[in-house]
C-alpha cells in the first residue's frame, strides 16, 4: 500500500500513518506541499471540505493507491461562545472515489475567534497565547486546550479513520443496487 498525504505537516502524515497501518499492516507512506485551493483560514464546511478533497487529488497520482488531504476549518455552530467550532475533514482519493471523514470539534478561546475573524489566522494566535512557535505542528491547540486529554494526532486520527470506514466496509458501502 502506497499513500501519499497532501501536506507536509508531520502531524497529518504520523495521524495517517497510524490509522493507514492499523488497517493495512505496513504501508509506504510520503508526504507532498500541495496547496489547498482554500483561504489559509477555512470558514465553514464547503471550504474546509474543498480544502481537504483539493489535497487528496492533488497529491496523488498513479504512483499511490490513496491520497490523504486534511484540512482544519471553522464551522459555525449555534449555541457556542464564540458561534464556532472547528472540526478537521479527512479526505481519501484513490483515482476514482473520494471518501470523507470528520473529527471532534472543539471552540476555540473568544480571544482566537476574534482575531481570525479581523483576519489572523488561528495557528498565529495561538501560538501568541500559548507562547509555543508553531503549536500546530506540534502539541496543537486541542491539546494545549484539553491539558493533553485528547491531543492533536488523535484528533487527527479520527478524521482519517473516519474516512475509512466506507473503505474497510466495501461489500456494504459500494454494491450496485
Amino acid at each position: 500500500m502506497k499513500v501519499i498525504v497532501g501536506s507536509l505537516n508531520p502531524v497529518k502524515l504520523n495521524a495517517t500513518r497510524n490509522i493507514l497501518e492499523k488497517i493495512y499492516g505496513k504501508i509506504d507512506i510520503t508526504s507532498k506541499d500541495v496547496d489547498s485551493g482554500v483561504p489559509d483560514q477555512p470558514f465553514g464546511l464547503d471550504q474546509t471540505i474543498e480544502g481537504a478533497i483539493n489535497r487528496a487529488k492533488t497529491a496523488y497520482s498513479n504512483d499511490y493507491d490513496l491520497g490523504v488531504g486534511i484540512e482544519s476549518g471553522l464551522m459555525e455552530t449555534p449555541n457556542t461562545l464564540t458561534g464556532y467550532i472547528d472540526l478537521q475533514w479527512c479526505a481519501i482519493f484513490d483515482g476514482q472515489k473520494i471518501t470523507l471523514g470528520v473529527s471532534s470539534g472543539f471552540e476555540y478561546p473568544p480571544e482566537v475567534i476574534n482575531n481570525v475573524l479581523s483576519g489572523l489566522e488561528v495557528g498565529d494566535v495561538m501560538d501568541r497565547i500559548t507562547g509555543i512557535d508553531n503549536l500546530g505542528t506540534k502539541k496543537g491547540a486541542v491539546s494545549t486546550l484539553s491539558r493533553d486529554m485528547l491531543n492533536r494526532t488523535e484528533n487527527t486520527e479520527q478524521c482519517v479513520l473516519t474516512a475509512m470506514i466506507p473503505r474497510m466496509n466495501e461489500d456494504i458501502y459500494f454494491t450496485k443496487e
